[in-house]
């Protein structure tokens, strides 16, 4: 069954017939397209189009397609409004026939995917929050766990493995609200745009879109039906979410070395090598890092698809839902291990602050403890320097050093130096907001 034809003399090309064809990914929407479907048959049957009972077996023909249809063995229809147009005219005759009145497939499709998208936006929200919450907990948990903070990945100044995991609680909260703020463009009905003119027929747009929780319409039946940017700006959101993970993910990897060894995942995160027997990778992590680029390159597929697109619909736009669908699909996968991998982490506490104590990572803090002697801090700073130099030397941590020692580099310190530079003691004088606390 074709939903055009009648124009033609010659059928389809095989080749081109499958080229064409979009139901083996499409199939996806049966759901959407059938709620989207009975919304409209609703609309004709306001305007006076369909009778009441046509009506009434248009909703039972599609609710029983809802519910027998299987969406994993594909059908041979073009696409997937094909196929359910073919369903239901086999099931209650002329009356499925009239189903198409007013509406094309163009803003059909642009309908369906905005219903798909906004229940998978919903269910990312909710896989958001109990990462967000898992971050938080292990946050209250290690929130006195002291550890080297790194910059340029050198050991910078000492800060706590509770105060890391809010860093990204930070940075899942503003995709939180990225994803709220999108959800706000997404839910915006193009049904009623026809093919790009809109009808004449007199359907009642807002009450289609109330049936369908839709908040608005849009407004240019043009734009209706060629806007891709909802898409694009899903793709934009599960790119930066998947970038806050790959970032994360490095340091899971990096802290799971034996170079670290701040961390070990759980059995049920990692894997083994086929030829050594004593590894231990963290595959979880890797995987997480590696497909981040997948879903850029989902982003990338559909910005170039629409990069040079003029007004309105063009074929071109069938390949948004490949990407789409793959990005949606790897950004749930991903989010849903990574919070898996993270609720089970084993913790080094003793490790960590090893490795802070000999980073010299209250150098600054020495330097700080000068200025409150008088000292101007870019001078300080220039003797701190010098005292780390030393310490380096004699193979020990600063607080290690004899009074004497320190005291060759300014004789303005005291014996309070030592309580100055105690690395408990320089992150409970942190005074800023947003700096980590002990």
């Amino acid at each position: 069954m074709k939903l055009w034809g009648g124009r033609f003399k010659d059928s389809e090309d095989k080749l081109m017939e499958e080229f064409n064809s979009s139901i083996s990914f499409d199939i996806r929407l049966l759901k959407n397209d059938i709620e989207g479907s009975i919304a409209h048959a609703k609309g004709l049957n306001k305007a006076g189009i369909l009778s009441n009972n046509e009506l009434n077996f248009i909703i039972k023909g599609l609710n029983e397609i809802l519910e027998t249809a299987d969406i994993n063995d594909i059908p041979n229809d073009e696409d997937v409004h094909t196929y359910v147009e073919r369903l239901l005219t086999e099931k209650i005759g002329d009356a499925g026939r009239k189903l198409h009145t007013g509406r094309s497939r163009n803003d059909q499709i642009a309908t369906d995917v905005r219903l798909y998208l906004r229940d998978e936006i919903k269910e990312i929200r909710e896989y958001l929050f109990k990462l967000i919450d898992i971050l938080k907990g292990l946050s209250q948990k290690y929130e006195k766990t002291i550890m080297p903070g790194y910059t340029h990945l050198q050991r910078a100044q000492p800060v706590t493995f509770g105060h890391h995991m809010l860093a990204y609680v930070e940075m899942f909260n503003r995709d939180l609200s990225r994803l709220d703020d999108m959800y706000k463009r997404v839910n915006v009905m193009p049904l009623g745009s026809g093919a790009l003119a809109g009808t004449t027929y007199d359907i009642d747009r807002k009450f289609i879109a109330e049936l369908l929780g839709f908040d608005d319409i849009t407004q240019n039946s043009m734009d209706g039906v060629s806007d891709r940017d909802f898409i694009i700006e899903f793709l934009s959101f599960a790119s930066i979410v998947m970038m806050h993970l790959s970032r994360f993910c490095e340091e899971i990897i990096l802290w799971s070395s034996r170079e670290f060894n701040f961390i070990e995942l759980d059995d049920r995160y990692s894997t083994g090598s086929s030829m050594m027997p004593q590894k231990k990778n963290p595959d979880a992590a890797e995987l997480i890092r590696g497909k981040t680029g997948r879903v850029y390159g989902d982003l990338i597929t559909i910005l170039t698809v629409m990069k040079g697109l003029p007004l309105a619909y063009n074929k071109d736009m069938q390949e948004d839902k490949e990407a789409l669908f793959d990005g949606i699909d790897t950004l749930k996968m991903c989010i849903k291990v990574f919070t898996g991998m993270m609720e089970t982490i084993h913790v080094k506490e003793d490790n960590m602050e090893k490795a802070a104590k000999y980073g010299y990572m209250n150098a600054t803090d020495f330097a700080d403890y000068l200025v409150s002697k008088g000292i101007p801090f870019r001078k300080a700073h220039e003797i701190s320097g010098k005292v780390v130099l030393y310490a380096i030397d004699k193979n020990c941590a600063i607080e290690d050093l004899s009074l004497e020692d320190l005291k060759k580099f300014s004789d303005v310190v005291d014996i309070d130096v030592y309580n100055a530079i105690e690395l408990r003691n320089t992150l409970k004088k942190k005074k800023t907001i947003g700096a980590p606390k002990i």
